[in-house]
């Protein structure tokens, strides 16, 4: 098993750059065909003081969304060029702008897809990684702000809760969990269930080849979101993964939850499924 399709979310310039610094050594490794998909925004109809539509304000606006996507498309070009990846640009108009929701198709037919963190300085240009996780059924890989390392990841976490969607997390991660020098399985303040489930999962990844251990944490009046990022950094793990949104979306928003904790603080490269 190996990540052969690789749909790239490309939404500003800023994500470009850290992006493809994340997804061409991989592609290389991995032997992967790139997608790199880039959505602009329809220019909204402006009207003069007269009334009549300002023909001029979206010709301009028109031209400077086929220039910033034009942009886009040469660094991606040249980026798959130099790391001798196959590849393939799709540039696409649409009402929001937003390359996630646009490329959602398209990751549908994908083995994996790759976005960067919302930048919380960039609210309006960040791109909707709800519709990736929630619309696509497809495995994300979120790269943090402070990018990632090129290389294969050396250390795993996985973060358990016997959920379908910790399953699901956990079996879409097996490439990189097998190229990993240790796997780590973390349950919080687990029963006597969860704890057997943990312990069957660390033997059906182990019989993958992968070196997995099973590490049972207390939360001690802190939040799990806040549990699973203090070990991140305990273990030292560059790579974070975990099922995404085990309760509704709405739920999450309300009330808060892990998946949108860790959205939001996101402590290292991290592969959420759904």
């Amino acid at each position: 098993m190996s990540y052969k399709t690789i749909v790239a979310i490309i939404q500003t310039p800023k994500d470009s750059e850290r992006l493809l610094h994340a997804v061409m050594p991989l592609a290389a490794r991995l032997g992967s065909h790139v997608v790199g998909v880039h959505a602009e925004a329809l220019p909204m109809p402006m009207t003069t003081g007269m009334g009549f539509p300002d023909a001029d304000f979206i010709t301009t606006a028109s031209e400077l969304n086929r220039k910033r996507a034009a942009e886009l498309e040469s660094h991606f070009s040249a980026q798959c060029a130099d790391s001798a990846v196959a590849s393939e640009w799709r540039a696409v108009e649409s009402f929001s702008g937003d390359s996630a929701v646009a490329a959602r198709a398209a990751a549908r037919t994908a083995d994996v897809v790759v976005a960067s963190e919302a930048d919380p300085k960039e609210t309006t240009h960040s791109a909707d990684l709800d519709a990736l996780l929630y619309d696509t059924g497809r495995p994300v890989l979120l790269v943090p702000l402070a990018g990632m390392n090129a290389g294969p990841f050396g250390k795993v976490l996985v973060a358990w809760n016997g959920t379908r969607e910790a399953a699901r997390a956990a079996f879409d991660a097996l490439p990189f969990i097998m190229e990993a020098d240790e796997t780590i399985v973390v349950t919080v303040d687990a029963d006597d269930e969860l704890s057997s489930s943990a312990s069957q999962l660390a033997a059906a990844l182990a019989r993958h080849g992968a070196h997995v251990s099973v590490s049972a944490l207390k939360a001690s009046g802190r939040s799990v979101a806040d549990v699973i990022a203090g070990q991140v950094a305990i273990s030292g793990a560059d790579l974070l993964v975990m099922g995404a949104y085990g309760h509704s979306r709405l739920r999450e928003f309300l009330f808060g939850g892990v998946t949108r904790s860790v959205l939001e603080r996101m402590p290292v490269a991290t592969f959420m499924s759904r």
